[in-house]
């Protein structure tokens, strides 16, 4: 009998009990005046997803909706990034404008982390090379080609992407790669894809065509030091594992 009193006063409790707006919080816990006394790293992850949402709803606050966001990404912020807007706007609160917001904030932080000095960095590894480039596609859900295109010093003058594929294959256009390789007056160049899957062990498809661009670039004294594969947290490196 008390089991079920229990149950039906907490019923009551919820059926009657008014959602309390963010603005009518203490001060502390609202998520905007926290970071302004606070600083952002006083704030949790579901506090910091509110202040981009802006609101909540009449049912929810923007930290209860943040908080189903997370749940989507089982509390992984790295997940949120993989996220399709389609899902993103599947719960309750989240609309268009909102999801774009977010997807637009995990772009911008993927290139704040591939962003380059006013200083040339000087690619002296595969490891180095994959720092500058991997936190842009390892999280992707489909395959990116880019080209690191480096001077006779080996120092980087850019970066670019080549082509986008599906979820397993992309195209290596050697004509274009050797012709932004000319107008950039780049002396080397470095192959890079990811693999969404995971596995980071070259295909057939991935060797061949390391093996074309490479006879290709020699014909105009461009060498092509390096292909990568990133998946994941980690990379696979042509030139390390000696099959260039």
């Amino acid at each position: 009998m008390l089991l079920n009193f229990e149950k039906h006063f907490y019923l009551y409790t919820m059926a009657n009990t008014k959602r309390v707006p963010i603005k009518e919080w203490l001060e502390d816990d609202r998520p905007r005046e926290k970071m302004r006394h606070k600083g952002p790293a006083a704030l949790s992850d579901a506090e910091l997803i509110a202040i981009l949402l802006g609101s909540g709803t009449k049912e929810e606050s923007a930290v209860d909706i943040a908080r189903k966001i997370l749940q989507m990404s089982n509390n992984n912020l790295r997940e949120i990034s993989r996220i399709s807007c389609d899902n993103l706007t599947s719960i309750n609160g989240i609309g268009p404008v909102r999801a774009v917001t977010l997807m637009a904030v995990f772009e911008l932080y993927r290139r704040f982390l591939t962003c380059e000095s006013r200083d040339l960095p000087k690619i002296q590894s595969s490891a180095y090379a994959a720092g500058i480039i991997g936190p842009m596609l390892r999280d992707l859900t489909h395959e990116e080609c880019w080209v690191m295109y480096l001077n006779r010093a080996n120092k980087l003058i850019s970066k670019e992407r080549l082509s986008i594929g599906g979820i397993s294959a992309t195209v290596v256009d050697v004509k274009i790669v050797i012709k932004n390789a000319l107008d950039k007056l780049a002396s080397s160049i470095i192959l890079v894809h990811n693999h969404p899957s995971g596995n980071l062990n070259p295909g057939e498809n991935d060797k061949q065509q390391t093996r074309l661009l490479k006879e290709a670039a020699s014909l105009f004294d461009i060498s092509l030091l390096d292909h990568l594969i990133i998946a994941g947290d980690g990379y696979y490196s042509f030139a390390d594992d000696g099959i260039m």
